[in-house]
């Protein structure tokens, strides 16, 4: 039998930690719990500011991880396509990547959407909610609602590209009935 060589040796080591990190990120943020504040670039290159929202309505994070995928396009023309249905619920929809903002501003032009795409490049509001993909530059493809006191109400960590923004506008509907 051949001795592994360092490559192998230094995956098997990379992969024996692979549990310990995706248990560490599941444990970020959780229903009930504050949303974690950021300020980060919009496509047109305007600030934004999850603290600017308290107050004033609902709030609606969706991670993807690459703007002009096939499951990113199709969710994002899907959160376009209900974004009135969102808005008609006090909410605002923003979509967050690891994008720079010239690709985020092609995506948002190509597809006419009617909503906010946020920039993420250095990966800090990615990994603050806890859905960094390990090793890779990118979100994973997971959905957050925020209340207007900026308190996280729901997470989908199963999303359906295409079903998405429907899942947003039933959910938001009962939790503000609930509350």
């Amino acid at each position: 039998m051949q001795k592994p060589t360092p490559i192998l040796k230094k995956l098997a080591l990379f992969l024996s930690w692979l549990p310990f990190v995706a248990s560490v990120q599941a444990d970020v943020v959780a229903v009930g719990q504050p949303a974690p504040l950021f300020q980060l670039k919009a496509q047109d290159g305007k600030e934004i500011s999850l603290a600017a929202r308290q107050g004033i309505g609902w709030t609606v994070l969706y991670f993807y991880p690459k703007a002009g995928t096939p499951g990113c396009t199709k969710q994002a023309c899907a959160f376009r396509d209900s974004v009135q249905a969102i808005r008609s619920q006090h909410a605002e929809v923003y979509g967050i990547s690891t994008d720079d903002i010239k690709d985020l501003l092609t995506f948002h032009q190509q597809h006419k959407l009617s909503f906010t795409l946020l920039s993420d490049p250095d990966t800090k509001v990615t990994e603050a909610y806890g859905v960094k993909m390990p090793v890779l530059k990118m979100a994973k493809r997971w959905t957050f609602i925020i209340d207007p006191t900026l308190v996280i109400r729901q997470i989908d960590d199963d999303v359906d590209p295409a079903l998405d923004a429907q899942r947003v506008v039933e959910t938001l509907k009962r939790l503000q009935a609930e509350l």
